[in-house]
């Protein structure tokens, strides 16, 4: 039988689902969804073609963002461990003319992961290759009961009805094939996504920018005789071998990546070793390990939702590597997406909570994109001037200039954390506006706000916890000052059956952080209501929880801040 008509016959006799959440893909963004369900005790079926997590280290930031979600899955510290880089390692990056050449410019503490303590954010930073990170995402997908997670196994056909998404899977070491029922399917299935082709969606903005060659290399002699100064990136900007190189692990691992010019779409070993040896600036015996040519795109899908079935991660979004955004942007996808789909399962969520996603995660793409492709318009080459190794006035005078068009060009790429931690959901269904001005955006200034949309303002306890270690897996409640009554808030979630934590602090520099005495946090952490009273607390309930409008009442825009 056809698989397409056993899909029609099996959607017309199904009574049940198999699964909860069918997801497609366990890449990071497919393994943290299946965290972010399973935490919920959300029965979830995970299934990836191939035989393994991925080999390639693509994502080496896991952003402060990211290690934020880690910290409350339990598993911040198990990164940290698992990193091949030790702990005091310098998280700067150096341009130089060679690895071994002068040094340009140093940007220090990128993508702020010093190991110290910040009162912005509980967690820094970690430098450490995507396939490490996904070892740790699948260890702890190993402990919950609620998820199964199938390697070798790959997505056929996938139909759906307003009851369920009937999805043929086969097992790709003997070739069975069976037939799943879920009531929700997600494609974390990556930039070649058959869950996209199913629902339609389309790729939309400018494709295939350049071609770039990454490389991991073994260089035994950058072991017995490292540069200085250390640094986890190295811009080499020289007309020989304008590069990007960095070590990878204790062991002589080296990234290494170079853009291809229009028409070369491969690159021999003895070219690769000698552009190696020109951007070192000696020569070295060196192990080719892997290699990979991709493109840089700027592409976002037309839609990410059709009725059971959504998108995730690069599935729906594509964009040059360069800020560090890939991987975390699709693991915050993946955090937004759970705990709404968790809500809807569990028969709190009202239909706009999953409605939400899309509208949320989309202008956050956008703009991250857009930061992205800022920072892919000024390479290696583009940096190249004469006499940078010359030993003249005209030498020191081309290396001034190179430096400070490093730090005019290329700052915002790794001191970024006003795009990490301080884009906001704006006009999202499930958020109320309380009619303050909405606060600036800059790509690398990040002030904590409580106003509803964004991160809610970290803060370190006097007990030396974080504020976030107190939330709750659901809706958190902050009273912050005398004045601040939880009552009535408290009975409409659960007669509405949300589940809420309550935090009193009565702490005036908390009320001061969050512009109000009370403010309800989501379970991803961003502030959706704040106020200085409770009234119409149904009316605020509802909406949040994604209620139809009309069970919503005025809280739409209830709650102005003091």
């Amino acid at each position: 039988m056809r698989a397409h008509a056993f899909i029609e016959e099996t959607l017309m006799a199904a009574d049940g689902a198999d699964t909860d959440v069918l997801i497609v893909g366990a890449g990071p963004t497919g393994l943290s969804l299946a965290i972010e369900l399973g935490l919920r005790g959300i029965k979830t079926l995970v299934v990836e073609r191939h035989p393994r997590t991925g080999v390639q280290p693509r994502a080496k930031t896991t952003n402060a963002r990211t290690m934020q979600h880690l910290r409350r899955w339990g598993i911040a510290s198990a990164l940290r461990a698992a990193a091949p880089l030790p702990g005091d390692f310098p998280t700067d990056i150096v341009f130089a003319t060679q690895l071994f050449g002068r040094t340009l410019a140093v940007i220090e503490n990128a993508f702020e992961g010093a190991k110290r303590r910040d009162p912005r954010f509980p967690e820094p930073a970690q430098w450490v290759p995507q396939y490490t990170v996904e070892e740790v995402l699948r260890d702890r997908v190993a402990t919950l009961p609620s998820v199964q997670l199938k390697f070798n196994t790959e997505l056929e056909q996938a139909e759906q009805s307003d009851a369920l998404v009937i999805a043929t899977i086969r097992d790709l070491t003997n070739g069975e094939r069976a037939s799943v029922r879920a009531n929700y399917l997600i494609g974390a299935d990556g930039a070649r996504s058959l869950v996209r082709e199913k629902i339609g969606a389309h790729m939309e903005g400018a494709h295939a920018f350049a071609l770039n060659y990454n490389l991991i290399l073994r260089i035994a002699d950058l072991t017995r005789a490292p540069p200085e100064p250390r640094a986890i990136m190295y811009w080499i900007i020289n007309q020989a071998s304008p590069a990007v190189m960095g070590p990878m692990d204790r062991d002589g691992r080296w990234y290494f990546m170079i853009t291809l010019p229009p028409g070369v779409t491969e690159v021999d070993d003895d070219t690769v070793r000698r552009r190696v040896c020109a951007a070192v600036g000696r020569e070295l015996d060196i192990e080719i390990l892997t290699s990979d040519i991709w493109a840089a795109h700027r592409l976002i899908a037309d839609h990410y939702r059709d009725r059971r079935i959504f998108l995730a991660g690069d599935a729906c979004h594509l964009h040059p590597p360069f800020g560090g955004y890939g991987m975390n942007l699709g693991i915050g996808d993946a955090v937004d997406l759970g705990w709404k789909l968790a809500a809807t399962l569990q028969g709190w969520g009202g239909p706009q909570l999953l409605e939400s996603y899309g509208q949320e995660r989309r202008a956050v793409h956008q703009r991250t994109v857009a930061e992205a492709v800022e920072n892919y318009r000024v390479l290696s080459a583009q940096l190249l001037k004469d006499n940078l190794d010359d030993d003249t006035a005209e030498g020191e005078t081309a290396r001034r200039e190179v430096g400070e068009e490093i730090a005019r060009t290329k700052t915002r790429e790794f001191k970024n954390l006003g795009v990490v931690l301080g884009s906001r959901y704006i006009d999202s269904p499930i958020v109320i506006d309380d009619g303050s001005a909405t606060p600036a955006e800059h790509y690398s200034n990040y002030d904590p706000s409580g106003y509803p949309g964004s991160l809610a303002p970290h803060a370190w306890l006097p007990d030396d916890t974080s504020l976030y270690d107190h939330f709750g897996p659901g809706y958190t409640l902050l009273a912050l000052d005398e004045t601040a009554s939880t009552e009535a808030l408290a009975q409409a979630a659960q007669h509405a059956g949300v589940p809420l934590t309550i935090l009193s602090f009565r702490d005036p520099q908390l009320r001061a952080l969050y512009g109000a005495p009370l403010a309800l946090v989501r379970p991803d952490q961003f502030v959706a209501w704040r106020g200085t009273n409770e009234e119409d607390a149904a009316g605020i309930i509802a909406t949040l929880r994604g209620a139809p409008p009309r069970d919503a009442g005025a809280g739409k825009r209830q709650g102005r801040t003091a």
